[in-house]
């Protein structure tokens, strides 16, 4: 009784999800700030691998007082998903405001203007809608997945930026303790030795900084998208930061070890950290075989020196947009494509559809919504040091609990801009050029009381090419997944049932049921205890299974 119970307060219907309250007209005008459609610019802000591991998120160990300061001024959706935890098809659901059941990418290979839809993109929207629209670094994932152009002409109205220095970040510039550079997953380095004596990062700050020196005294407003690589493996990033972790204050992550009830098909081998040189040193067994803890201590505390490196760029970034004058007129969006486990479930990677892989930062910006206007003369977002800067200083903004999708990004954005908010797509959207399948979040940005969702559900998925974890779990091609792990997130519950896909047809088999997973994540925050199999939760279940099959 008390799970039904529970059930119908956190889920309740399906059509309870899509009954998002419309804004009411006094609020857009406050949120269109300056009064006239399509006003505020936008500055976009992408990390790569980043998981919640931030002080505004309530992580008591990540030094990241920028971004913290961001979130202080800012809406903080604590529960936001992204619809799968891979690069290429999570950008590329976002940007889209598609699903990857609809653009019909899990892998790397495919374009989805000629793969599924010609599609309009969030920048596109904003370029149609006179705005100036940028891109600096990984924004769309480059390759295939963006037509090796990043969607340009169609997103952006100048050539999108890449740093040169990324050439490096893959090969042998990581100095091991023999004295000899190699590819090294740890890889911790002095800038000045690098190769153009810089970091990627750096170079997409100082780009993104021009661009908006040159912007500055624009007639058209402007939509500006800066992709960071960290914290992505490899972990190199300027060894100084690696002092604000001392080795010895690291802990392993609170559930190391592969939990039993776990499936085979829902583990991920981490196969890419495999393949660096250090790792390879270690001689783990293949695909079970736990890292050593001295290594794993050392991994956890690489990572968070590289949120701590992407935290200075990033506050870097916010400082010159204070210093133009632009932070009053500027909507700052601040998310990841997805996160990272540093050894929970025994993982190294993302990959899976457990939240530690699916949850991201979602942060946002409305000036004279957000954060009151500042006085002639104070600064909205001064650049903090992480090596002086004190923690506890700065407040958590509005946290906002609501479960949320990233595939909300694009009508979110465009309504805090004022523009036309795309219409909900069909049940068959490949032929629509213009539609979301998410929702806008504008509701949360009410300055008289904040109405949260708690029936909101968010869906992600994963490919497995096999039950059994293989070389290729992590990242099969799309003719060789033949097992398609969909999830729901509801406020109480992580749902997970893997089933059979052709990737010839795209159709998947619902009535081919590989394994299933639940989790109760009130009692159980890290999703170890797989509650599928028993007798008193099959109701739940079943009730999950019906929301997949619809």
């Amino acid at each position: 009784m008390l799970v039904c119970l529970i059930w119908y307060a956190c889920i309740g219907a399906f059509a309870c999800l899509h009954n998002v309250p419309s804004m009411p007209a006094s609020r857009t005008r406050v949120l269109n700030g300056l009064q006239e459609k399509g006003s505020l610019n936008v500055l976009l802000i992408v990390a790569d691998d980043l998981r919640p591991s931030l002080g505004c998120f309530g992580d008591t160990v990540v030094k990241s007082p920028n971004i913290d300061q961001l979130a202080s001024k800012s809406n903080v959706f604590h529960n936001a998903f992204v619809q799968q935890a891979v690069c290429a098809p999570s950008r590329t659901s976002f940007l889209t405001g598609r699903r990857p059941d609809t653009t019909r990418l899990y892998d790397f290979g495919s374009y989805w203007r000629e793969h599924a839809g010609n599609y309009t993109t969030l920048p596109q929207h904003f370029k149609s809608s006179g705005y100036i629209t940028m891109s600096v670094g990984k924004v769309f994932h480059p390759g295939i997945a963006s037509n090796h152009s990043d969607d340009y002409p169609y997103s952006w109205s100048t050539r999108p930026y890449h740093p040169s220095s990324y050439e490096y970040e893959k090969k042998k510039v990581c100095k091991g303790e023999d004295g000899k550079l190699h590819a090294n997953l740890l890889c911790p380095v002095d800038v000045s030795e690098m190769p153009e004596g810089t970091l990627p990062d750096m170079q997409s700050t100082e780009e993104a900084v021009r661009l908006l020196k040159a912007v500055k005294h624009e007639s058209h407003p402007f939509f500006l998208a800066v992709g960071y690589h960290k914290p992505h493996i490899p972990f190199r990033y300027p060894q100084e930061f690696l002092k604000l972790y001392p080795l010895e204050n690291m802990t392993l992550a609170p559930d190391p070890e592969i939990p039993k009830g776990m499936p085979t098909v829902a583990y991920n081998p981490w196969t890419d950290i495999r393949k660096r040189e250090d790792v390879q040193a270690l001689n783990v067994s293949f695909p079970y075989g736990p890292i050593p803890r001295d290594f794993q201590l050392q991994i956890r505390q690489n990572y968070f020196a590289a949120v701590s490196y992407l935290d200075t760029q990033a506050g870097q970034l916010l400082s010159a947009l204070d210093d133009l004058g632009l932070a009053n007129e500027t909507i700052v969006v601040f998310t990841s494509d997805h996160g990272w486990s540093l050894g929970e479930h025994g993982e190294w990677a993302k990959y899976s559809n457990f939240d530690v892989a699916l949850r991201v930062p979602l942060i946002i910006y409305v000036p004279g919504t957000t954060a009151p206007t500042p006085k002639p003369g104070d600064k909205t977002f001064p650049f903090l040091d992480p090596f002086q800067h004190t923690p506890d200083t700065v407040s958590k903004g509005t946290v906002v609990r609501e479960v949320v999708e990233l595939v909300d990004l694009f009508a979110t954005v465009s309504e805090l801009a004022g523009l036309t908010v795309p219409p909900p797509c069909p049940d068959s959207s490949f032929h629509v050029e213009l539609c979301t399948e998410g929702f806008s979040l504008g509701d949360t940005f009410s300055a008289s009381e904040l109405k949260i969702n708690a029936e909101a559900i968010a869906y992600s998925q994963y490919p497995r090419p096999t039950d059994l974890p293989q070389h290729d779990s992590d990242l099969p091609l799309l003719r060789d997944i033949h097992i398609m792990g969909y999830s729901i997130r509801s406020c109480d519950y992580r749902y997970t049932e893997w089933v059979g896909f052709d990737p010839a047809s795209f159709r998947v088999h619902f009535q081919d049921v590989h394994a299933g997973e639940l989790y109760f994540v009130a009692t159980d925050p890290n999703q170890d205890k797989n509650l599928y199999n028993i007798t008193e939760y099959a109701g739940v279940v079943q009730r999950f299974r019906s929301y997949l099959q619809k």
